[in-house]
């Protein structure tokens, strides 16, 4: 039986059987789509986890990834780049998710000083100091445009420029500009919310 191939590093990773569903679209094999789902879970789990704070909620976000992909359909639509897909809606999803978190901020802010007294921490002022950095950085990143935002996390999350420029499907010498212009955009509306400079 014959497969639609794609590129995996060194690997060819086989995507899709050519048989066809009942609507004549292609569909995954069970074989095709555990070997992506193993392949890119933990990394995007990795990715999520930095960005939305909660490794539950990353792993859900995860799951809803990779549902998605699996109805995606046809195959042909994902452009042949099945990893830079699931990046890209990985991430979008976390975004998404810190934006409607947005709305319960001030009370998980509250919840969350109450559970740093109640633990009674060594240093209770640092770690109330880095909760709040992360809730700021977190606020910044939920207010950029999708694609900043994705480039930032992804950078942070310690992506190559390769790897970035595979995954947001661009060619490998604007992945510069384009972290610049995203940094600046993040610094500028970092600096006019909080008053000083943070990083990602």
């Amino acid at each position: 039986m014959s497969v639609v191939m794609e590129e995996c590093g060194s690997r060819q990773v086989p995507l899709a059987d050519e048989k066809q569903a009942g609507d004549g679209r292609p569909y995954w094999s069970e074989a095709s789509f555990r070997q992506i789902f193993l392949e890119h879970y933990a990394s995007i789990v990795g990715v999520l986890h930095r960005l939305v704070g909660e490794r539950t909620r990353a792993e859900e976000l995860t799951l809803e990834a990779f549902w998605r992909l699996y109805r995606q359909r046809p195959i042909a639509e994902l452009d042949g780049n099945i990893s830079g897909w699931l990046y890209r809606t990985a991430t979008r999803l976390g975004i998404d998710s810190l934006r409607s978190a947005a709305r319960r901020e001030h009370y998980e802010q509250e919840a969350g000083r109450s559970l740093l007294q109640a633990r009674s921490p060594s240093d209770p002022l640092q770690e109330m100091l880095r909760a709040e950095k992360c809730s700021r950085v977190r606020a910044v990143l939920a207010s950029l445009r999708p694609a900043q935002a994705q480039i930032l996390i992804l950078r942070a999350s310690g992506f190559s420029y390769q790897e970035l420029a595979l995954v947001l499907g661009v060619k490998r010498g604007s992945v510069g500009t384009m972290l610049t212009r995203a940094e600046a955009e993040f610094r500028k509306r970092y600096i006019r919310w909080y008053g000083k400079e943070e990083s990602v």
